[in-house]
């Protein structure tokens, strides 16, 4: 399939609050500099899909509330292309609404579905691993999932059983997928991992838009049938007034339950190029340079004195000093500041969203 049937989905609807105070509801994580690189999460995820498809061919779903931040900080994107959801219905809907809007557009399409905040260390790996899975789904009939292999016995994730007993006769790195594993808890996730065959499940999908679109036919009859049934209006002005009448009568279910633990050609491409969804405070220590005692400083004029495995994010700030902290949190934004341990963030996260 020509270069120019490639199109990239990003979904950034999601609420993003994990960051507190970095991220509020108004602006969560994916329209974040977390890493202080000078891009936001949604923009550097846009970067890495560069020489896959032309600007034209990438899209955005995310909620009305952020039409204006997508519009900002990726000024490339053609408004069109910027798909708004009135209210928030789980992964199918979203995934079923840009699959029909791309297919009226582009019945050859072959589409990456990807989320839009998470980080990628090695792009260059990235993208021959997407590459390599377009071309798999131009020629066939599949769904193609991206599974990371795992680095420790991760309990945040959800979990894809391979079988690595043979790979696809159409490309070597790709294997049928066995089952779908929910989050586990601490003693099931130390099993997993003792075995090559279970993978992270990373989220990101890559099929043809007429694969995608007839698994919906078939295993979410009613997500397709409401979406069928706009064909007349994709790309009018009448389109963005009927989804804002008959979005919220979708279905608010993931496209793993709606789809992917039904269909039955469903492979998997297991893959390592620095992956990291970036959930917790904790995952983004571990994902971004330390001095020499595990400490990570995101800004411009930070201090550390007898601290340890500590993470200091303050962006734009005066200067900050630490001393005498071992496993902390320290993050300044917008009036707000956390100071807690590492280990404490989920529950402090609770006064944080009151």
């Amino acid at each position: 399939m020509a270069h120019t049937n490639n199109h990239i989905v990003i979904m950034a609807g999601g609420v993003g609050s994990r960051f507190w105070p970095m991220s509020t509801p108004d602006c969560p994580k994916q329209f974040i500099d977390i890493l202080g690189v000078g891009r936001t999460l949604l923009q550097l995820t846009f970067d890495r899909f560069k020489d896959i498809c032309p600007v034209e061919n990438v899209w955005v779903v995310t909620n009305k509330k952020y039409a204006s931040l997508v519009s900002e900080q990726l000024p490339e994107i053609n408004k069109e292309n910027i798909l708004l959801e009135p209210c928030r219905r789980n992964t199918a809907p979203c995934i079923a609404y840009v699959s029909w809007r791309i297919k009226s557009k582009d019945p050859k399409a072959n589409v990456v579905v990807t989320p839009s905040d998470h980080i990628v260390t090695d792009t260059d790996e990235f993208r021959r691993v997407i590459k390599s899975c377009l071309k798999f789904t131009a020629g066939t009939d599949a769904i193609v999932t991206l599974g990371m292999t795992p680095t420790r016995p991760e309990t945040g994730y959800g979990y894809i059983l391979a079988d690595l007993s043979a790979s696809s006769p159409r490309n070597r790195e790709i294997y049928r997928v066995d089952s779908f594993r929910e989050k586990p808890d601490l003693q099931t996730a130390e099993e997993y991992i003792k075995h090559k065959n279970y993978l992270w499940n990373a989220g990101i999908f890559v099929w043809s838009v007429s694969t995608i679109v007839n698994a919906f036919r078939v295993y979410s009859p009613a997500i397709s049938k409401l979406f069928e049934s706009m064909l007349d209006v994709y790309g009018t002005p009448q389109e963005q007034d009927l989804i804002d009448k008959r979005y919220q009568e979708c279905e608010n279910i993931s496209v793993d339950y709606a789809i992917m633990e039904k269909v039955e050609e469903i492979f998997v491409c297991p893959a390592n190029f620095g992956w990291s969804d970036l959930g917790t405070w904790t995952s983004l220590l571990m994902k971004t340079s330390h001095d020499l005692y595990g400490n990570t400083a995101i800004g411009e004029n930070i201090k550390f004195f007898d601290s340890h495995n500590c993470i200091v994010h303050t962006i734009g700030e005066k200067k900050v000093i630490v001393q005498g902290l071992d496993g902390y949190i320290v993050a300044e934004n917008q009036g707000s500041l956390l100071v807690c341990k590492l280990s404490e963030e989920q529950r402090i996260r609770q006064f944080a969203e009151e």
